[in-house]
């Protein structure tokens, strides 16, 4: 297992790389509160406050904040029940009830809460680390995965975003990516064209390596947008055009 330090390197490496706007976030998921770092921020108990989730891992990624949310902190339905913060209504009722659900839950009382930070400054061992990207940065990043683990990436589209890249990923150990919901839009100020892409905290040194392998190797590495007749080919176009008889660079 990576230690703090080691972590911390990877968060920075991972801006580094792949150019980000804001921070990864490490994850982790409380089971007391005696796991809650001195110093995090707590915004029911610090401020009287309460947040959605999402926008907690925006204050996370943007302000660098360590922030802990238990289930007085929460101002939206999805993480509690996604969390196992709280017992599922049966049945829910009334405008915006979930009726199917559809992502994987902890089970209730597993946990008391979640615990984020910025993966460059966190000190504590994760579960999970969340980055948020463009498209762009998005490829990279899956084109760097082993031939054996692309075929095992999960995507989700749809609502509950906060869910889908926290409870799945860390229960089934899988990559996955998502697209941010509404709720990710409106409320935690995510931009548009950015996804999720979420990275189990027991794949992270082997994704780094990847990652650090294509951004040296790779062909697709640092691309720059052009338009522009008869560019300059990799060897292998070259190679694949002159064995079908056809002009290549």
């Amino acid at each position: 297992m990576s230690s703090i330090h080691e972590i911390n390197q990877y968060g920075e490496e991972l801006e580094s790389l792949l150019c980000l706007r804001t921070s990864p976030v490490a994850v982790r998921m409380l089971r007391s509160e005696a796991e809650i770092p001195e110093g995090a921020f707590r915004p029911k108990k610090d401020k009287n406050k309460h947040y959605a989730q999402c926008q907690v891992f925006s204050l996370s990624r943007r302000d660098r904040l360590t922030v802990a949310m238990l289930k007085e902190d929460n101002w939206c339905l999805g993480p509690i029940i996604a969390y196992g913060l709280a017992e599922m209504p049966s049945p829910p009722s009334g405008a915006g009830a979930p009726t199917e659900i559809q992502y994987k839950r902890f089970k209730v009382g597993q946990y008391v809460g979640i615990l984020t930070a910025p993966l460059k400054s966190a000190r504590f061992e994760s579960d999970l680390i969340l980055v948020y990207s463009d498209t762009n940065q998005l490829r990279d990043m899956l084109l760097s995965l082993k031939e054996e683990e692309k075929s095992k990436v999960r995507t989700n589209l749809f609502p509950i975003s906060c869910a889908f890249c926290v409870t799945n990923p860390i229960i089934d150990n899988e990559y996955w990516v998502n697209l941010p919901d509404p709720g990710e839009y409106v409320r935690a100020l995510t931009q548009p064209g950015e996804m999720i892409f979420s990275i189990p905290a027991p794949k992270l040194a082997e994704f780094m390596e990847g990652l650090s392998k294509f951004d040296k190797e790779s062909m697709f590495a640092h691309e720059q947008m052009m338009m522009q007749a008869d560019f300059e080919q990799p060897d292998i176009y070259k190679q694949m055009f002159e064995s079908w008889g056809m002009e290549h660079s």
